[in-house]
């Protein structure tokens, strides 16, 4: 269930989690818009966000107390943190643009929701707090689905771009 106590992981976690999001204020993909976004998933991912950011810090349950077999379900949640940071530094260093956002990184679909959803859920399984595990699902359902409507809605809109480009070469012959 969880024992109530600061998380010195979970704010670690969260540091890894919104310091990029924040440097991305600055820095959004060329032609973003959240507008059109549905608004189930817009509620699902607020309420998520609320409760992962207070399942996160606390539940001293995430905290590293000792290392056995189980310490493998942080480890690997871990890992997925990193890749979280790797897919940013990807596109910080690229020219922002919404291929840059949404494109998979490392074989995972729509990475920058993807992953820590997946860290998250990892981070609840480790420190066996079913109300972490419930938050991250909730976030999860609208995070992810927002990221999926978004990444649709730009291939929609390059495929449109690609047929029109296309037709307008062949009508030049």
């Amino acid at each position: 269930m969880g024992h109530i106590g600061f998380s010195y992981i979970g704010l670690i976690y969260l540091l890894m989690l919104f310091i990029p999001n924040i440097i991305w204020t600055k820095y959004k993909p060329k032609g973003y818009d959240f507008q059109g976004e549905n608004v189930i998933l817009v509620i699902f991912e607020k309420v998520g966000q609320v409760c992962v950011t207070c399942c996160a810090l606390i539940f001293s349950d995430f905290n590293i107390i000792d290392i056995s077999i189980w310490s493998i379900w942080l480890l690997v949640s871990f890992a997925l943190m990193i890749a979280y940071e790797m897919y940013w530094l990807r596109y910080f260093r690229g020219e922002h643009t919404l291929w840059d956002f949404y494109r998979s990184f490392c074989g995972v679909p729509v990475p920058g929701a993807s992953l820590p959803v997946a860290a998250f859920l990892l981070l609840g399984i480790y420190g066996k707090v079913i109300w972490m595990i419930i938050s991250i699902v909730i976030l999860g359902i609208g995070h992810i689905g927002i990221h999926i409507q978004h990444l649709k809605r730009y291939k929609e809109k390059n495929r449109v771009y690609e047929l029109n480009s296309s037709s307008k070469k062949k009508s030049k012959f």
